[in-house]
């Protein structure tokens, strides 16, 4: 990161800011010394990190005045994919991310002094499902019937072109293709299989084959401090650690890590059951995606978590040693 400093603090906006990733986003770089601002419908939420603004997501207004002068703009904002795909489910999780980019790009458009760069939250769902090729930013990107993400895909794609179409000459746009990500923060996934996997539940999901893509939290928030100081790369990256692996080797070591010596599987008709008791979709947890950060490694940067032994590791002795009902959105 350059070290040139000017009167004011770098900032740096987080939209829809308030969630997992957002907040670890927030807590990172409010630890280096940056202005975070996060665009928010609530305010008011207790205990947020960085300088809550009220926004809607969907039209102009007051908020727009933070962009000016801004360093950096991450779009995170997106109905969670977390539910059943219903039709209005499905209506919500598609406009949540088109419109708040698309009213990001008029927003930036209309400043005086853009923001240097646009970072817009997609998916590594946009990748084909695969058992074999690992993908990185090259790889074949369609929908696989064998996986029935076809709705997933459309949206990464929907989300990326927003991006691409918003007319921002100034502003250089960056798509996230990003990954689980592995935290302690509320709505992570690494707190959920830890309680699975101690009930004795963390066995293989499906056939176990399918490949689970993930990227340790601070990889995550480190990742996107240094494309905000690369400011030759653009379009997609993928934010995810080098070495995707199995779905059964990945119950295995994290059984290990939690000193659990035996996990149930769950078969198909389990996942599916338990889907929709969760409201929830298996194809979070059967799709095989295989992706690995291409443009990432390329332009030199190091993971610091690069295997996910590491990062279990990591993740459950940070939990250890914080006590109960302490947020966990920093490092």
């Amino acid at each position: 990161m350059s070290t040139e400093t000017t009167d004011a603090k770098r900032k740096i906006i987080l939209a829809g800011g308030a969630g997992f990733l957002g907040q670890a986003l927030a807590a990172y770089f409010g630890q280096t010394q940056w202005e975070v601002v996060v665009l928010t419908r609530s305010p008011g939420q207790p205990g947020m990190l960085g300088r809550p603004v009220a926004w809607d997501a969907v039209s102009s207004g007051p908020w727009q005045t933070e962009l000016d002068g801004a360093m950096a703009v991450v779009n995170l904002t997106g109905k969670s994919v977390d539910c059943r795909y219903n039709a209005r489910n499905r209506r919500e999780i598609l406009a949540s991310r088109v419109n708040s980019t698309r009213v990001l790009g008029q927003a930036i458009a209309a400043c005086a002094q853009p923001p240097q760069a646009w970072f817009n939250a997609s998916t590594a769902t946009v990748y084909r499902h695969t058992f074999d090729q690992a993908w990185d930013e090259k790889g074949q990107t369609e929908a696989s019937a064998e996986a029935q993400d076809r709705f997933s895909v459309e949206v990464a794609w929907a989300w990326e072109q927003a991006l691409a179409e918003a007319e921002t000459p100034r502003t250089r746009k960056v798509a996230l293709r990003t990954s689980m990500v592995l935290g302690l923060g509320r709505n992570s996934v690494f707190p959920m299989l830890c309680r699975l996997t101690r009930f004795g539940l963390g066995g293989r999901m499906g056939s176990g084959r399918q490949f689970v893509s993930w990227i340790h939290q601070r990889d995550y928030c480190r990742a996107v401090e240094w494309l905000i100081a690369h400011q030759e790369i653009v379009g997609p990256v993928n934010l995810t650690a080098p070495h995707p692996l199995e779905n059964r080797e990945m119950m295995r070591t994290l059984r290990q890590v939690c000193g659990v010596p035996f996990g149930l599987p769950a078969a198909g008709w389990m996942l599916e059951v338990g889907a929709f008791l969760l409201r929830t979709e298996t194809e979070l947890v059967i799709k095989s995606r295989r992706v690995i950060p291409g443009r990432l490694l390329e332009s030199g940067f190091t993971f610091q978590f690069p295997r996910i032994r590491e990062a279990f590791e990591n993740l459950a002795g940070r939990a250890t040693a914080t006590s109960p009902g302490t947020p966990h959105s920093g490092d």
